[in-house]
Protein backbone atom coordinates (compact mmCIF):
# COMPACT_ATOMS: atom_id res chain seq x y z
CA UNK A 1 0.00 0.00 0.00
CA UNK A 2 1.34 3.21 -1.14
CA UNK A 3 1.55 6.25 1.20
CA UNK A 4 -0.59 8.85 -0.33
CA UNK A 5 -0.21 11.52 2.44
CA UNK A 6 1.27 14.72 1.48
CA UNK A 7 4.84 15.49 2.56
CA UNK A 8 5.55 17.56 5.74
CA UNK A 9 5.87 21.16 5.32
CA UNK A 10 9.17 22.72 6.42
CA UNK A 11 9.28 24.49 9.88
CA UNK A 12 9.02 28.20 9.81
CA UNK A 13 11.47 30.60 11.53
CA UNK A 14 8.69 32.00 13.72
CA UNK A 15 8.42 28.80 15.58
CA UNK A 16 12.12 28.78 16.29
CA UNK A 17 11.96 32.28 17.54
CA UNK A 18 9.03 31.42 19.79
CA UNK A 19 10.84 28.40 21.15
CA UNK A 20 13.95 30.46 21.67
CA UNK A 21 11.93 33.13 23.44
CA UNK A 22 10.31 30.52 25.61
CA UNK A 23 13.70 29.03 26.44
CA UNK A 24 15.15 32.47 27.12
CA UNK A 25 12.14 33.34 29.30
CA UNK A 26 12.47 30.09 31.16
CA UNK A 27 16.19 30.71 31.60
CA UNK A 28 15.54 34.25 32.76
CA UNK A 29 12.89 33.03 35.16
CA UNK A 30 15.25 30.34 36.45
CA UNK A 31 18.03 32.87 36.84
CA UNK A 32 15.68 35.25 38.61
CA UNK A 33 14.55 32.49 40.87
CA UNK A 34 18.15 31.48 41.55
CA UNK A 35 19.18 35.10 42.12
CA UNK A 36 16.23 35.59 44.43
CA UNK A 37 17.14 32.37 46.23
CA UNK A 38 20.74 33.52 46.55
CA UNK A 39 19.58 36.92 47.83
CA UNK A 40 17.37 35.20 50.35
CA UNK A 41 20.26 32.99 51.38
CA UNK A 42 22.53 35.98 51.83
CA UNK A 43 19.87 37.79 53.87
CA UNK A 44 19.31 34.69 55.97
CA UNK A 45 23.04 34.32 56.47
CA UNK A 46 23.25 38.04 57.43
CA UNK A 47 20.32 37.65 59.80
CA UNK A 48 21.85 34.48 61.20
CA UNK A 49 25.14 36.31 61.73
CA UNK A 50 23.33 39.24 63.31
CA UNK A 51 21.34 36.89 65.53
CA UNK A 52 24.54 35.08 66.45
CA UNK A 53 26.20 38.38 67.32
CA UNK A 54 23.18 39.42 69.31
CA UNK A 55 23.08 36.03 71.00
CA UNK A 56 26.74 36.37 71.90
CA UNK A 57 26.04 39.86 73.24
CA UNK A 58 23.10 38.56 75.25
CA UNK A 59 25.19 35.68 76.57
CA UNK A 60 27.95 38.14 77.50
CA UNK A 61 25.37 40.40 79.18
CA UNK A 62 23.89 37.42 81.00
CA UNK A 63 27.36 36.37 82.12
CA UNK A 64 28.05 39.93 83.27
CA UNK A 65 24.73 39.97 85.12
CA UNK A 66 25.57 36.66 86.71
CA UNK A 67 28.96 37.98 87.76
CA UNK A 68 27.31 41.12 89.12
CA UNK A 69 24.75 38.97 90.91
CA UNK A 70 27.49 36.85 92.46
CA UNK A 71 29.40 39.98 93.43
CA UNK A 72 26.21 41.49 94.88
CA UNK A 73 25.51 38.28 96.75
CA UNK A 74 29.05 38.32 98.10
CA UNK A 75 28.69 41.95 99.08
CA UNK A 76 25.38 41.17 100.74
CA UNK A 77 26.99 38.32 102.64
CA UNK A 78 29.85 40.58 103.63
CA UNK A 79 27.38 43.27 104.68
CA UNK A 80 25.39 40.73 106.67
CA UNK A 81 28.58 39.54 108.37
CA UNK A 82 29.55 43.15 109.01
CA UNK A 83 26.09 43.85 110.39
CA UNK A 84 26.40 40.86 112.72
CA UNK A 85 29.78 42.12 113.86
CA UNK A 86 28.42 45.63 114.29
CA UNK A 87 25.39 44.27 116.15
CA UNK A 88 27.68 42.33 118.46
CA UNK A 89 29.80 45.41 118.93
CA UNK A 90 26.70 47.48 119.64
CA UNK A 91 25.58 44.94 122.20
CA UNK A 92 29.03 45.06 123.72
CA UNK A 93 28.97 48.85 123.71
CA UNK A 94 25.53 48.81 125.31
CA UNK A 95 26.75 46.47 128.02
CA UNK A 96 29.87 48.58 128.53
CA UNK A 97 27.73 51.71 128.62
CA UNK A 98 25.49 50.10 131.22
CA UNK A 99 28.55 49.14 133.25
CA UNK A 100 29.95 52.65 132.87
CA UNK A 101 26.66 54.18 133.96
CA UNK A 102 26.54 51.86 136.94
CA UNK A 103 30.13 52.68 137.84
CA UNK A 104 29.44 56.36 137.32
CA UNK A 105 26.39 56.14 139.56
CA UNK A 106 28.49 54.40 142.19
CA UNK A 107 31.21 57.02 141.82
CA UNK A 108 28.62 59.78 142.05
CA UNK A 109 27.10 58.20 145.14
CA UNK A 110 30.57 57.73 146.60
CA UNK A 111 31.44 61.33 145.76
CA UNK A 112 28.19 62.52 147.34
CA UNK A 113 28.88 60.45 150.43
CA UNK A 114 32.42 61.78 150.54
CA UNK A 115 31.24 65.36 150.11
CA UNK A 116 28.60 64.85 152.80
CA UNK A 117 31.22 63.34 155.11
CA UNK A 118 33.48 66.35 154.52
CA UNK A 119 30.56 68.69 155.19
CA UNK A 120 29.76 66.80 158.39
CA UNK A 121 33.36 66.96 159.53
CA UNK A 122 33.51 70.65 158.67
CA UNK A 123 30.28 71.36 160.56
CA UNK A 124 31.49 69.34 163.56
CA UNK A 125 34.78 71.24 163.58
CA UNK A 126 33.02 74.61 163.36
CA UNK A 127 30.52 73.73 166.10
CA UNK A 128 33.34 72.44 168.30
CA UNK A 129 35.26 75.68 167.83
CA UNK A 130 32.11 77.67 168.61
CA UNK A 131 31.58 75.67 171.82
CA UNK A 132 35.20 76.24 172.81
CA UNK A 133 34.94 79.96 172.14
CA UNK A 134 31.84 80.14 174.33
CA UNK A 135 33.32 77.97 177.09
CA UNK A 136 36.80 79.46 177.34
CA UNK A 137 36.54 82.98 175.99
CA UNK A 138 32.81 83.79 176.03
CA UNK A 139 33.29 85.00 172.46
CA UNK A 140 29.65 85.24 171.44
CA UNK A 141 30.34 87.15 168.20
CA UNK A 142 32.92 84.59 167.12
CA UNK A 143 30.51 81.78 167.97
CA UNK A 144 27.80 83.44 165.87
CA UNK A 145 30.13 83.58 162.87
CA UNK A 146 31.11 79.93 163.33
CA UNK A 147 27.45 78.92 163.63
CA UNK A 148 26.75 80.73 160.35
CA UNK A 149 29.53 78.77 158.62
CA UNK A 150 28.20 75.54 160.13
CA UNK A 151 24.73 76.35 158.76
CA UNK A 152 26.27 76.71 155.29
CA UNK A 153 28.04 73.36 155.66
CA UNK A 154 24.83 71.60 156.74
CA UNK A 155 22.64 73.23 154.08
CA UNK A 156 23.43 70.63 151.37
CA UNK A 157 22.90 67.52 153.49
CA UNK A 158 19.85 65.39 152.52
CA UNK A 159 16.70 65.94 154.53
CA UNK A 160 16.90 62.44 155.99
CA UNK A 161 19.95 63.46 158.00
CA UNK A 162 20.23 67.22 157.71
CA UNK A 163 16.69 68.34 158.54
CA UNK A 164 16.94 67.67 162.28
CA UNK A 165 20.43 69.13 162.38
CA UNK A 166 19.33 72.33 160.65
CA UNK A 167 16.32 72.72 162.97
CA UNK A 168 18.51 72.23 166.05
CA UNK A 169 21.02 74.70 164.64
CA UNK A 170 18.28 77.32 164.12
CA UNK A 171 17.24 76.93 167.77
CA UNK A 172 20.85 77.28 168.88
CA UNK A 173 21.37 80.42 166.84
CA UNK A 174 18.22 81.95 168.29
CA UNK A 175 19.44 81.13 171.80
CA UNK A 176 22.83 82.56 170.93
CA UNK A 177 21.26 85.78 169.68
CA UNK A 178 19.30 86.01 172.92
CA UNK A 179 22.59 86.05 174.88
CA UNK A 180 23.45 89.49 173.56
CA UNK A 181 27.11 90.19 174.33
CA UNK A 182 27.43 87.10 176.52
CA UNK A 183 27.12 86.37 180.27
CA UNK A 184 30.73 87.27 181.03
CA UNK A 185 30.52 90.59 179.23
CA UNK A 186 27.31 91.35 181.12
CA UNK A 187 28.97 90.40 184.43
CA UNK A 188 31.98 92.59 183.64
CA UNK A 189 29.74 95.51 182.74
CA UNK A 190 27.85 95.19 186.04
CA UNK A 191 31.10 94.82 187.96
CA UNK A 192 32.45 98.01 186.36
CA UNK A 193 29.24 99.78 187.31
CA UNK A 194 29.65 98.61 190.94
CA UNK A 195 33.29 99.76 190.94
CA UNK A 196 32.34 103.21 189.69
CA UNK A 197 29.47 103.43 192.17
CA UNK A 198 31.78 102.51 195.05
CA UNK A 199 34.17 105.29 194.11
CA UNK A 200 31.32 107.79 194.35
CA UNK A 201 30.35 106.77 197.89
CA UNK A 202 30.93 109.48 200.53
CA UNK A 203 33.69 108.90 203.05
CA UNK A 204 31.53 110.25 205.88
CA UNK A 205 27.83 109.96 206.49
CA UNK A 206 25.78 112.39 208.53
CA UNK A 207 23.15 110.75 210.70
CA UNK A 208 19.60 111.32 209.52
CA UNK A 209 18.43 112.22 213.05
CA UNK A 210 20.34 113.58 216.00
CA UNK A 211 21.66 110.92 218.26
CA UNK A 212 20.31 111.10 221.77
CA UNK A 213 23.03 111.39 224.40
CA UNK A 214 23.61 108.18 226.21
CA UNK A 215 25.36 107.50 229.43
CA UNK A 216 29.03 106.82 228.88
CA UNK A 217 31.15 104.50 230.94
CA UNK A 218 33.30 106.23 233.54
CA UNK A 219 36.47 105.54 231.55
CA UNK A 220 35.05 107.20 228.39
CA UNK A 221 34.01 110.20 230.45
CA UNK A 222 37.51 110.36 231.92
CA UNK A 223 39.29 110.42 228.56
CA UNK A 224 36.67 112.42 226.67
CA UNK A 225 38.70 115.58 227.12
CA UNK A 226 41.65 113.97 225.34
CA UNK A 227 40.11 111.47 222.80
CA UNK A 228 36.94 111.81 220.65
CA UNK A 229 35.54 108.40 219.73
CA UNK A 230 33.39 108.30 216.56
CA UNK A 231 31.70 105.08 215.33
CA UNK A 232 33.30 103.75 212.10
CA UNK A 233 29.87 103.04 210.62
CA UNK A 234 29.49 106.82 210.28
CA UNK A 235 32.96 107.94 209.25
CA UNK A 236 34.83 104.78 208.12
CA UNK A 237 38.63 104.55 208.49
CA UNK A 238 39.90 107.61 210.18
CA UNK A 239 43.32 108.01 208.62
CA UNK A 240 44.29 108.66 205.00
CA UNK A 241 46.71 105.74 205.06
CA UNK A 242 43.97 103.33 206.02
CA UNK A 243 41.73 104.69 203.26
CA UNK A 244 44.54 104.35 200.71
CA UNK A 245 45.31 100.80 201.80
CA UNK A 246 41.64 99.87 201.62
CA UNK A 247 41.28 101.42 198.15
CA UNK A 248 44.36 99.57 196.87
CA UNK A 249 43.15 96.27 198.31
CA UNK A 250 39.71 96.92 196.85
CA UNK A 251 41.16 97.67 193.42
CA UNK A 252 43.23 94.49 193.58
CA UNK A 253 40.21 92.39 194.47
CA UNK A 254 38.18 93.99 191.69
CA UNK A 255 40.96 93.11 189.24
CA UNK A 256 41.00 89.52 190.50
CA UNK A 257 37.22 89.37 190.13
CA UNK A 258 37.46 90.63 186.53
CA UNK A 259 40.12 88.06 185.72
CA UNK A 260 38.04 85.28 187.24
CA UNK A 261 34.99 86.37 185.24
CA UNK A 262 36.97 86.53 182.00
CA UNK A 263 38.26 82.98 182.41
CA UNK A 264 34.90 81.69 183.64
CA UNK A 265 36.11 80.83 187.15
CA UNK A 266 32.97 81.05 189.27
CA UNK A 267 34.69 80.13 192.54
CA UNK A 268 37.45 82.66 192.03
CA UNK A 269 34.88 85.32 191.16
CA UNK A 270 32.81 84.57 194.27
CA UNK A 271 35.87 84.67 196.54
CA UNK A 272 37.10 87.94 195.03
CA UNK A 273 33.65 89.56 195.28
CA UNK A 274 33.38 88.45 198.91
CA UNK A 275 36.67 90.19 199.64
CA UNK A 276 35.47 93.25 197.73
CA UNK A 277 32.42 93.31 200.01
CA UNK A 278 34.62 93.13 203.06
CA UNK A 279 36.94 95.90 201.93
CA UNK A 280 33.96 98.05 200.93
CA UNK A 281 32.61 97.77 204.47
CA UNK A 282 35.98 98.80 205.80
CA UNK A 283 36.50 101.65 203.38
CA UNK A 284 33.08 103.36 203.45
CA UNK A 285 30.71 103.92 206.33
CA UNK A 286 27.38 102.18 206.38
CA UNK A 287 24.77 103.87 204.17
CA UNK A 288 21.87 102.94 201.88
CA UNK A 289 24.12 103.44 198.86
CA UNK A 290 26.71 101.05 200.27
CA UNK A 291 24.06 98.47 201.08
CA UNK A 292 22.73 98.75 197.50
CA UNK A 293 26.21 98.10 196.09
CA UNK A 294 26.68 95.17 198.46
CA UNK A 295 23.39 93.74 197.21
CA UNK A 296 24.64 94.22 193.66
CA UNK A 297 27.83 92.35 194.56
CA UNK A 298 25.70 89.52 195.94
CA UNK A 299 23.66 89.48 192.72
CA UNK A 300 26.88 89.36 190.68
CA UNK A 301 27.86 86.21 192.54
CA UNK A 302 24.63 84.58 191.32
CA UNK A 303 25.15 85.38 187.61
CA UNK A 304 26.10 82.45 185.36
CA UNK A 305 29.43 82.68 183.55
CA UNK A 306 28.52 80.04 180.95
CA UNK A 307 25.73 79.92 178.41
CA UNK A 308 22.93 77.45 178.95
CA UNK A 309 24.21 74.07 177.79
CA UNK A 310 20.75 72.56 177.37
CA UNK A 311 20.21 74.34 174.03
CA UNK A 312 23.72 75.29 172.98
CA UNK A 313 25.64 72.23 171.84
CA UNK A 314 22.57 70.17 170.91
CA UNK A 315 23.42 70.26 167.19
CA UNK A 316 26.95 69.05 167.89
CA UNK A 317 25.62 66.19 170.03
CA UNK A 318 23.15 65.12 167.32
CA UNK A 319 25.85 65.31 164.66
CA UNK A 320 28.20 63.14 166.69
CA UNK A 321 25.40 60.66 167.35
CA UNK A 322 24.73 60.34 163.61
CA UNK A 323 28.44 59.94 162.94
CA UNK A 324 28.69 57.15 165.51
CA UNK A 325 25.72 55.36 163.93
CA UNK A 326 27.40 55.47 160.56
Amino acid sequence: MNDTSPPAAPRSPARWLLATAVVVGLAAAGYGAWYYWQHQQREQQAQAQTAAVQLQGLEAAVDALRRDQRASSQRLQDAAATNRVLRDEMLGLSQRSALLEENLAKLTESANLGRQAVQRDEAELLLTQAAQRLAFADDVDGARRLYGLAATALAELPDSDGLNLRQALVQEREALDALGDGPRVLALQRLDAVSQALQRLPSQVQPSSPVAPVARPWWQAAIAAFVDITPSRLQGPLTAGERASAEQALELELTLARAAIERGDGRGRDAALARVDQWAQRRWPDSPALRAQRAELQALRQLPLQADGNVLGSTLRQLRTQTDRR
